[in-house]
């Protein structure tokens, strides 16, 4: 009876054993597949981090594309304004109220991210300035910007409209 005692405790351990080792085994791929899991997860928030950089890029893009559109449509007005606050005229109350409409303007497409293209005396820039001609100044150095027939406006990047610019020397 003791041998069948000592068998059956042998016995009971060796199923408790198995049970043990099922159980270390079903934890191991419980782990596996929660570290699955977790990396999906990972990977799966970095593509969203991605998608919503790119998005917010592709949005920056298209508003400014649309947007440069509308402002080069109103460069002109912009062009006949200066012309107009810069001619002589002997009404001050006329030309304060050009000056007022102008700096409106200004403000207008300073809020949307317009910025004039800074050209006299810096150097020349083909991808901002269009040269219409060239001068030879000793006061100036090479490729210096003398004057500026047109000025360039540009929108956040991209260049709505070159600067029409003499360049010396």
């Amino acid at each position: 009876m003791a041998e069948e005692n000592k068998e059956e405790k042998i016995s009971e351990e060796v199923k408790q054993s198995n049970k043990i080792n099922e159980l270390k085994d079903k934890i191991e791929i419980q782990k596996s597949e929660i570290e699955e899991k977790d990396d999906r997860i990972k990977r799966l928030m970095a593509e969203f981090e991605n998608f919503k950089k790119r998005s917010d890029k592709e949005r920056t893009s298209l508003y400014n594309s649309v947007m440069g559109d509308v402002i080069i449509s109103l460069l002109p007005v912009l062009d006949n304004l200066e012309k107009a606050a810069k001619a002589e005229t002997k009404d001050e109350q006329y030309k304060s109220g050009i000056d007022m409409v102008l700096g409106q303007f200004k403000d207008v497409l300073k809020s949307n991210n317009v910025t004039e293209i800074e050209a006299i005396g810096k150097q020349f820039d083909p991808s901002l300035h269009e040269a219409v001609s060239s001068v030879t100044d000793e006061n100036l150095g090479e490729k210096i910007i003398k004057e500026e027939f047109r000025k360039g406006y540009m929108i956040g990047d991209r260049v709505l409209r070159h600067s029409l610019v003499v360049v010396a020397n």
